[in-house]
């Protein structure tokens, strides 16, 4: 029984395969829609989630599956007092597969360790956000063709974004990718990770405007300054518009960049942007679904 709780945890050849069978169920989706028939999914989410909670109750149901779970801790059996522990040895009574998405980093993995059934980390605080990241790479794999061979700028809140983590640590593993990350100086990645591309020596640069690299981007994932991950409301008022990519900032990039972004949105995109066939953020939601159905399908062990 497999778990995942990294992107990590899949070799590049595995997520090929991954890949590679989510394209055929975008393509083929009649092949797929009943190769969960009478399996369940338990969805628990300990804090609020749109896009990937139900891309993920979307999957399920697509692949003919049922869902069971809760939206908000609130609303479970945590507002009681009962452990992570506890409560997936429940859910491993009641489903056959489980997503999970907490504001504690790690607590999927605490989860993992006690359940009887697979546990897809959906989101550990800033840590992880492992089918985020799986639904990036089938984007860029899908729309450019292959994965390495670009240069790839990061914008927004590059400290707490665990999009952002998951994404770097993942695409170091592909060839020829050359990272720029942008942001207020309060904001720029953790140096752990900037230690680990100089031991890789994969080349990076770090820059405060993002019109400054725009000409030079194959790649732009924005990102919203996340209010929740702030202790005080001074400094997310003072951050949270920090960059507004418009078209005038477009207008510096080449024709074929693709603007990336995890959602949701806040101000950081204007809707104008909407318009360009560079957008692919709405595309990339999409991907969420094909991405996330392929891999309850490949933890299940279930072959259409």
């Amino acid at each position: 029984m497999r778990h995942l709780m990294s992107p990590l945890d899949f070799t590049t050849e595995e997520l090929d395969m991954l890949f590679d069978l989510a394209n055929d169920i975008e393509w083929n989706p009649v092949k797929y829609a009943h190769a969960c028939d009478g399996r369940i999914l338990a969805t628990c989410f300990y804090e609020p989630s749109t896009r990937t909670r139900l891309s993920f109750e979307s999957a399920m149901t697509r692949l003919g599956g049922r869902v069971i779970g809760f939206s908000d801790a609130a609303s479970s059996s945590a507002s009681k007092g009962e452990s992570v522990s506890d409560t997936i040895r429940v859910i491993s009574c009641y489903a056959d597969i489980c997503a999970m998405r907490h504001p504690k980093e790690g607590a999927p993995m605490v989860a993992a360790e006690k359940s009887l059934i697979p546990v897809i980390n959906a989101g550990d605080g800033g840590h992880q956000h492992p089918t985020q990241t799986l639904t990036d790479l089938l984007t860029i794999r899908s729309m450019k063709g292959a994965l390495g061979g670009f240069t790839i700028g990061l914008c927004g809140d590059l400290k707490f974004g665990r999009t952002v983590h998951s994404l770097i640590n993942a695409l170091v593993r592909y060839s020829d990718i050359r990272f720029v990350f942008i942001s207020p100086e309060e904001l720029r990645v953790p140096d752990y990770i900037t230690e680990m591309l100089k031991a890789k020596d994969i080349p990076y640069e770090e820059v405060i405007r993002l019109e400054d690299v725009m000409p030079q981007l194959d790649l732009l994932y924005m990102t919203r300054v996340q209010k929740e991950r702030f202790f005080n409301e001074e400094d997310y008022v003072r951050l949270k518009d920090f960059y507004i990519l418009n078209m005038d900032k477009m207008a510096l990039a080449k024709p074929e960049m693709l603007v990336l972004h995890p959602l949701p949105r806040v101000n950081e995109i204007s809707v104008e942007v909407d318009s360009d066939p560079r957008a692919a953020y709405f595309r990339q939601a999409k991907y969420g679904v094909y991405v996330r159905m392929a891999l309850i399908l490949t933890l299940l062990e279930i072959e259409a």
